[in-house]
């Protein structure tokens, strides 16, 4: 008796496979025999699921990006506060990159290639405005609260806390010794929050102290 073809399980296989090779070789060197080999699949199998190799490029780096949508919304509704809220996504994200570095790696690889080098569709520049535009909801939603200084726009802060994050996911991606962590989200959002420059309550005790030499 055959067994029963679960086209879940199919498309899970080639996706892996695709995945190891664009990982590897690039996409525009990677052939769909190369896929299929490695999944021990037909093309005809491959076809059924994707179009074609840009097909499954592209549900690659759609997987990448509405996943780090989904921790940014579960992080939101988990926590309250502005602070609370940037931590949990930040560690997060932070775990999931930590597990899916190839499929990252390829992602954030579509914003900088040249033309030919990947699909014409895979830049998911829709995909990336709207996981922004969450973002940027949770700040307006913030300086609404107080919770943020009123002296910088939503859109300014929001692009400065996005840029400090996008850093130390790539650093994340490219250095092997980098590892952050839940404490590193803690610290980036209290260098984001509070800032690196010298509160004025620390200038007072500083200049009473040297008074009181």
């Amino acid at each position: 008796m055959a067994k029963p073809v679960h086209h879940s399980d199919t498309r899970q296989q080639l996706l892996r496979a695709a995945l190891r090779h664009f990982a590897n070789s690039g996409y525009a060197a990677t052939s769909v025999q190369d896929i299929v080999d490695d999944a021990k699949l037909s093309k005809p199998a491959l076809y059924y699921h994707f179009k074609d190799k840009a097909g499954l490029f592209q549900a690659l780096v759609h997987e990448a990006h509405d996943e780090r949508f989904r921790l940014l919304r579960a992080a939101a509704e988990s926590h309250a506060g502005i602070r609370a809220q940037l931590e949990a996504a930040l560690t997060a994200l932070f775990g999931y990159f930590r597990e899916n570095r190839d499929l990252m790696r390829i992602s954030f690889a579509t914003m900088f290639a040249a033309p030919g080098e990947v699909p014409e569709d895979a830049a998911c520049a829709e995909k990336c405005e709207r996981n922004f535009e969450f973002v940027h909801s949770l700040i307006k939603t913030a300086l609404k609260n107080g919770e943020l200084d009123k002296h910088f726009s939503s859109q300014e802060i929001a692009f400065g806390f996005y840029g400090l994050v996008n850093f130390y996911l790539v650093g994340h991606l490219v250095c092997t010794d980098c590892q952050p962590d839940q404490l590193t989200a803690k610290r980036i959002v209290e260098l984001f929050l509070a800032g690196a420059g010298t509160k004025p309550a620390a200038k007072k005790l500083k200049s009473q102290m040297r008074k009181k030499k």
